[in-house]
């Protein structure tokens, strides 16, 4: 029992509370007295509405759903869930919306419904609760709605034009931004901006149209473009004299709104909660001040506003830790030579100050001195180590010595003169001596040296000069402070020169000078011995270097500032005894002058020439081209000559050489000893260089003869050379041995072929006669055979047209002939002196006499020779020719019968004659006139 009773228990609240939970997802709670009304000037919808007193006696979480909708469109325009728990109060529920649209444009309805939020049922939507838009039926024209919107940058905006009843919206539009227009319906108009940008002018304004063209159909309303104000920079608060608060800050960037709608500032005391009563001016800072009274505390903000937004900074701070100080004010002083002792007051009284003095040298270096005010009417400072009359200006701020915060402003600058002293330091001198008729003339310079002081108001100079070897009176005159220089005159003897400065306390130390006996060797005639060396500029000076000598406590080094003026300006400058070498600049050094510089060695107050240097700060081009005075020319060469050109100090810079320009023929350039020169404009020269300054002549070799060549010389310095402008034409003349040489080449072979053609003929017989080839006889064409690898003729194949024997005897040394021949020896011929001709059987013979006798010729050699020529007899008959024998003639010209019949000691046999080989003769006819054809 007890254990059911237990679960029975434990089952009843738990069935009562799901009995509650499935009771409130079930039950609805419909909204109430649902209210909507607008604010025009917020463009807001206020929405108010109730869900029963029920769901707020169970004090639910309930939740809402709101639909707005315009209602000339057929979606819903927004939706939002609200969720709120109820209490037992009964209030009623509140909901804003802002709308995009002004509510003037058209009219807007809200509905709601509602449901707990533990509940999945939602209940009915209300009604729709309408708010009207704006009535036109009594305007007398359109509208644009919103009017005069403050609009901040860079955000989107929508308009609407409301045109009376009956009329059409026809244009709607601003100037400057893009924009949409549309048509809600025929009688609104709807026109949207995005990303509004701030134009030159503070506002853009806006335009509507209706569809009629009277005055009252047209509207206009401007748009203000700006930006939230920027939170105050820089917010601080401070105090002088602990009563009185200033709280200065930075207004920040421009809002680009002005007037009504500029920011506004406001400040309040957090611990007091009381708004400042103070006037905010804003120039380059803006600051407020009011009365604290007792007030140590402190914590205040700072607000700015505008219609787009606000913002705020705050500062807390104890007034005794932001004390700022006032200026000191009237300021005198006290001063000797060396101090001076400042004294000022100040307004701020029982308050502990620390001080501080600014003090401005001569020199532009500034010096601060601290100090602390303890006094109650004045404070002082005392500043020591300066110069005697010498101008100093000093200022003064403080600070509070307790809890510093800052400097106070600085007082009025006073300038203050300490008073005069005794010079300080010497005088630097320096002297040019000049030989003169019984003596010297001796130019005295001076100038106030780094370490020399005047101290004094007024300063003049006294020059002084007595002879060192006697005692004789010395001699003085005074210059004013205007004075630099001055000219005695002396005598051969040495003597010691001073200079002293004075002003109204007392002398300078005298500044002295030794000038040596004169040893007929003057400044000028020194320097002469001496040479100058060349030394080289820079952007910063001319650089000199020296060579030491341990005997001199120092050097000097003079110049003249400008050379070709007399005065020259001579300017000096001194190095201690370990020094070699320095950097001469000055402002009159100016490129393309020559300056001269001279090196002394000084010693007890006597200098001594060592050095001459000669240099340019930078050297220029020539400034005149040398003038081409004498040319001499020959076929293959010029000579150019420019004595008078001068290379000295008139310069503006050192000579170093010449260049010889020569137009080649060939682009190339190829003259000897040349290189090659383009020119500006693309043309080529030949160069030559002339690196002798003193070298004033040079002869072109290697030139064509019978051409034309242009010229130019150049002198050139380390500044280069003037640019090729004018030149000097020449003309070769023609080579008189070429033409010799064009004679004998040309003329004589001409003239002699000449002769040759006129007299060919005679001439080839005298010197040429015709000699017949081998090669070319038709007997070579003919069949051959050998006999011992030797070619031989057959004499069948060559039957000549004649035969010339020289005389019986030999003819009768032929022993084939006879063994051969079947003649009778009653038919033989009787050649005795005579020639006998065999003419060619078969042959048509000419029975006309031979008119002239023909020279044959005869030739020689290892298989055959030819032998003399033979006359034949003009009176021989052609009965006679008849009468000899075929056989005798045909026996006659077979090679292998054929013996020398000059040699008597020929063999007898065949055998024998075939063996010898240089014994074989071949007669050949050429030019024969025979009675029968010719070979």
């Amino acid at each position: 029992m007890m254990n059911h009773f237990m679960v029975l228990a434990v089952l009843l609240p738990l069935r009562t509370c799901y009995t509650t939970y499935s009771e409130q997802e079930s039950t609805v709670y419909p909204v109430t007295h649902l209210n909507v009304s607008k604010d025009l000037a917020l463009q807001r919808l206020l929405v108010e509405w109730d869900v029963g007193k029920s769901a707020h006696d169970a004090e639910l979480a309930m939740s809402f759903e709101i639909q707005v909708r315009r209602t000339d469109e057929t979606t819903t325009v927004w939706t939002e869930f609200h969720n709120v728990t109820l209490d037992k109060s009964g209030k009623s529920l509140h909901w804003i919306w802002d709308s995009d649209l002004p509510l003037e444009c058209m009219p807007h309805s809200v509905r709601i419904r509602s449901k707990a939020e533990a509940s999945k049922i939602w209940s009915q939507w209300s009604l729709w609760e309408t708010v009207l838009g704006l009535d036109t039926s009594n305007t007398s024209g359109p509208q644009i709605f919103p009017n005069e919107k403050i609009v901040e940058e860079g955000s989107d905006i929508t308009l609407c034009c409301i045109g009376r009843k009956g009329q059409i919206i026809k244009k709607f539009f601003l100037g400057a931004a893009l924009h949409v227009f549309n048509h809600i319906n025929r009688q609104v108009g709807l026109l949207t901006v995005k990303d509004v940008a701030h134009q030159k002018v503070p506002q853009i304004t806006v335009y509507c149209q209706e569809s009629c063209n009277e005055e009252q159909c047209y509207d206009h309303t401007v748009l203000f473009v700006g930006k939230p104000p920027d939170r105050p920079n820089d917010f601080s608060c401070q105090t002088q004299d602990m009563r009185t608060v200033t709280c200065t800050w930075s207004q920040g960037g421009d809002t680009y709104l002005y007037g009504r709608h500029s920011p506004k500032y406001t400040l309040s005391e957090e611990f007091s909660r009381k708004t400042i009563p103070c006037t905010v001016s804003c120039s380059e800072q803006c600051s407020c001040s009011w009365d604290i009274g007792q007030q140590r505390l402190c914590n205040i903000t700072v607000t700015v506003e505008n219609p787009l937004g606000k913002k705020t900074a705050m500062d807390v701070f104890d007034v005794t830790h932001r004390i700022y100080p006032a200026a000191p004010f009237q300021l005198w002083e006290e001063c000797t030579d060396t101090e001076i002792t400042l004294y000022w007051k100040h307004p701020n009284k029982g308050i502990e100050l620390f001080c501080q003095t600014e003090v401005l040298q001569p020199d532009g270096k500034v010096e601060l001195h601290n100090s602390s005010d303890r006094h109650l009417h004045y404070a002082s400072i005392t500043l020591g180590g300066l110069q005697p009359y010498t101008e100093y200006t000093a200022r003064v701020h403080c600070g509070a010595a307790k809890h510093f915060w800052r400097w106070s402003e600085w007082s009025e600058a006073r300038t203050i003169r300490t008073k005069e002293a005794t010079p300080s330091g010497k005088l630097d001198i320096w002297k040019e001596i000049t030989p003169v008729l019984g003596g010297r003339n001796v130019t005295l310079f001076w100038k106030q040296a780094p370490s020399f002081r005047a101290n004094g108001r007024s300063i003049s100079y006294e020059v002084t000069w007595e002879k060192v070897e006697d005692g004789s009176k010395p001699e003085s005159i005074s210059f004013s402070s205007v004075c630099n220089s001055t000219r005695i005159s002396i005598d051969n003897h040495s003597y010691r020169i001073s200079i002293m400065a004075k002003n109204n306390v007392n002398y300078s130390l005298p500044s002295v000078l030794i000038i040596p006996r004169a040893t007929g060797n003057s400044r000028s005639i020194c320097t002469e011995e001496l040479k100058e060396e060349q030394v080289n500029g820079t952007d910063d000076g001319i650089f000199i270097s020296w060579e030491p000598r341990h005997i001199y406590d120092g050097y000097i080094i003079d110049w003249c500032n400008f050379p070709m003026l007399q005065p020259c300006d001579l300017q000096w400058k001194r190095f201690g005894p370990n020094i070699s070498s320095a950097l001469i600049n000055s402002a009159a050094f100016v490129p393309g002058v020559r300056y001269n510089f001279h090196i002394y060695g000084s010693v007890a107050n006597i200098a001594s020439l060592l050095e001459k240097k000669t240099g340019y700060l930078r050297e220029l081009p020539p400034l005149l081209d040398p003038v081409v005075e004498k040319v001499e020319l020959t076929f293959n060469a010029v000579t150019l000559s420019w004595d008078s050109y001068c290379t000295n100090e008139s310069q503006s810079g050192f000579v170093r050489g010449y260049h010889v320009y020569v137009s080649p023929v060939q682009e190339d350039c190829s003259l000897k000893g040349s290189e090659k020169h383009v020119l500006p404009d693309d043309s080529v020269l030949c160069k030559y260089t002339i690196e002798n300054p003193e070298e004033k002549r040079y002869t072109v070799k290697h030139l064509l003869s019978n051409t034309k060549y242009k010229l130019v010389v150049k002198a050139y310095t380390g500044g280069g050379e003037t640019p090729i402008v004018n030149f000097i034409y020449i003309d070769t003349p023609l080579n008189s041995n070429m033409l010799y040489l064009l004679v004998l080449l040309v003329i004589v072979p001409a003239l002699v072929a000449t002769i040759c053609r006129w007299k060919i003929k005679w001439v080839k017989e005298c010197c040429c006669p015709l000699i017949p080839s081998p090669n070319k006889s038709k007997v070579l064409s003919f069949k051959e055979f050998k006999i011992s690898s030797e070619k031989v003729l057959k004499i069948s194949d060559c039957i000549p047209d004649m035969l010339a024997v020289d005389s019986k005897a030999e003819a009768q040394k032929l022993h084939p002939w006879s063994q051969l021949s079947s003649m009778p020896t009653e038919d033989k011929i009787d050649s005795q002196n005579s020639s006998w001709i065999y003419p060619k059987e078969n042959e048509e013979r000419d029975i006309t006499p031979t008119p002239t006798p023909q020279t044959h010729t005869w030739f020689e050699n290892f298989a055959y020779s030819s032998h003399l020529a033979v006359e034949s007899d003009r009176y021989q008959t052609p009965e006679t020719i008849e009468a000899s024998k075929p056989e005798l003639s045909i026996v006659l010209y077979q090679p292998h019968y054929y013996f020398d019949i000059f040699n008597q000691n020929a063999a007898s046999t065949l055998k024998e004659t075939a063996g010898r080989k240089t014994g074989l003769r071949y007669v050949s006819q050429t030019d024969v006139h025979c009675l029968g054809r010719r070979l």
